[in-house]
């Protein structure tokens, strides 16, 4: 969400924009739900690329916008209107990559849903991708003209039941569902706009009532984040850059940093959907015109405050294994890793829980392929020059196996979470700081007690040849509970000599009573990997 500065010498209205993602499967009628609703298009809307056109289907991003008059629970804001700026994303299994890069600039989602076919297979993975971006979804039961008028009603009861099923395992569980009718008739997805449409107003009084009394930070915080979805020329004038401020604010002569260019620009002038302005902020979709920079360098990407975004190589992130995907995540395996518009392959190392969260060690090592906990993610070298991979704190990573059937019915999308840190895999100090560690269990048999001093003598803990400086000084517990710590090594055969402060009583004849166990550590990256520690 932001708020749009008109432009100089002018009195417009102050605007407050929420980006609303129409996610659905391929020819469920999207662009022709965007179509009804808006009421202003920018360059990219509606399908005009040629393909597109072609085709019949959305093949790239496009973007447009409605207002409405603020609403009572926004009274309290400095704003005179409201603007829902829609992305309408494609829909075809192909074009999954395309969609997560629109994902990440919204504030909430439109699932669109052909009712006489119910969830598909691209339905369900936008549902996902949804799960990830938002919290705020409304789904539009689109096409129900095509229904009978005497079956329709017990028709869009059957649907939204079934489809609550659904949404019931998902995180949004009592979504809205409106049905609607955007273009009467059918006809394909043609892009002008119905006037005869139905249930547009219900829509709409669904996305005002999703936006929260307190939007996303009004304050410009922190340093400039564009993220880029188109760039074109215009003659006589310069290069445009179109696409959403994703933190911070840009104004008219502000200097701006290509970082995946490694070349900076004078801002000339901006427009929001063909109205000039002096300044957008967080959340404002806008087309920002600079000079003398070549439109076929860049067609997606990230523009910044000059220095503040680095190219990288290896990252850290939090993250979360999506559990519709049925798929294996293991530790060395290679994923289809986005971050914004930028997809690249990566090799993943997993590690484990924190500690001090109610579970053992070892249960946070079974956790963490389950829930992920961090990830590093180093870049693999691509084959083409797109690999000078670049990115900010906090951004949105999805992980993926695009390389599988995009026809089937399985879920591509792995994993899920947020960029904690950036990391070059190369420095081993680097990676030190990680503390990345493996839990050992070692086990071991008491062979005889000495009473008198709280000694007993274990053996089968370690092979003979095993270094004693790598064990002593270490605590371990028998199998009656009884604390101990490993004194020395005793003789040459690898038995070990360890002390029991509080005492220890004599071995009985159940071998767990008699088990000597050993839990430590063993850091991954450290110089000396055969070190132990607890």
């Amino acid at each position: 969400m932001g708020s749009q500065a008109p432009g100089k010498g002018a009195k417009g209205p102050r605007i407050l924009n929420v980006n609303v993602g129409v996610l659905g499967h391929v020819d469920s009628g999207k662009t022709s739900m965007v179509a009804a609703l808006s009421t202003k298009l920018s360059t990219a809307a509606l399908d005009k690329h040629p393909q597109s056109k072609e085709r019949g289907i959305t093949l790239d991003l496009g973007f447009s916008s409605f207002s409405v008059p603020l609403p009572a629970h926004l009274q309290h804001l400095p704003y005179d209107e409201l603007q829902f700026t829609l992305v309408d994303c494609p829909g075809h299994a192909s074009l999954i990559r395309t969609i997560i890069g629109g994902v990440q600039i919204i504030d909430m989602m439109v699932l669109v849903v052909d009712i006489t076919k119910g969830l598909q297979t691209q339905t369900a993975e936008c549902l996902v991708v949804g799960e990830v971006a938002t919290s705020n979804m409304v789904v539009a039961l689109n096409k129900c003209d095509l229904v009978p008028a005497e079956e329709r009603p017990k028709a869009i009861r059957k649907a939204q039941k079934r489809l609550a099923q659904t949404f019931n395992l998902t995180k949004f569980a009592g979504v809205p569902m409106v049905p609607i009718t955007a273009k009467p008739g059918g006809g394909g997805t043609g892009t002008s706009a119905a006037p005869d449409a139905e249930g547009l107003e219900e829509l709409q009084a669904h996305l005002v009532a999703m936006v929260p009394t307190q939007p996303r930070a009004l304050a410009a915080a922190g340093p400039l984040l564009f993220s880029i979805d188109h760039c074109f020329p215009i003659k006589g004038q310069g290069t445009v850059l179109t696409g959403t401020v994703l933190q911070g604010a840009v104004a008219v002569g502000d200097t701006i940093e290509l970082p995946g260019l490694k070349l900076s620009k004078q801002v000339k002038s901006m427009q929001v959907f063909k109205r000039p302005v002096t300044k957008a902020s967080q959340g404002d979709r806008v087309g920002i015109c600079v000079t003398q920079l070549d439109p076929s360098l860049i067609e997606r990407g990230l523009a910044c405050a000059p220095g503040t975004v680095p190219t990288f190589n290896g990252a850290v992130a939090a993250v979360e294994k999506i559990r519709f995907y049925a798929g294996q995540v293991p530790s060395k395996a290679k994923f289809h890793v986005s971050v914004g518009h930028t997809t690249v392959m990566a090799s993943l190392t997993f590690f484990g829980l924190p500690d001090g969260q109610g579970v053992s060690q070892e249960a946070a090592l079974v956790q963490m392929i389950e829930n992920l906990g961090r990830m590093a993610l180093t870049g693999v070298p691509m084959p083409f020059d797109k690999s000078r991979d670049y990115v900010y704190q906090g951004a949105l990573v999805i992980g993926a196996k695009f390389d599988g059937d995009i026809h089937g019915e399985s879920c591509r999308l792995a994993f899920y979470g947020r960029l904690v840190t950036l990391i070059n895999p190369s420095k081993p100090a680097e990676l030190q700081q990680l503390r990345v560690y493996k839990m050992k269990e070692k086990r071991g048999v008491i062979e005889r007690i000495n009473e008198d001093q709280g000694n007993a003598i274990v053996r089968g803990m370690f092979k003979k040849e095993t270094d004693p400086a790598i064990y002593t000084g270490l605590r371990v517990v028998t199998g009656r509970g009884e604390d101990g710590v490993i004194e020395s090594s005793f003789g040459k055969s690898g038995k070990l000599k360890v002390h029991f402060a509080k005492g220890i009583q004599q071995a009985g004849r159940s071998s767990s009573d008699n088990a000597v166990i050993l839990r430590c550590k063993r850091y991954i990256n450290e110089h000396d990997r055969k070190r132990l520690r607890q």
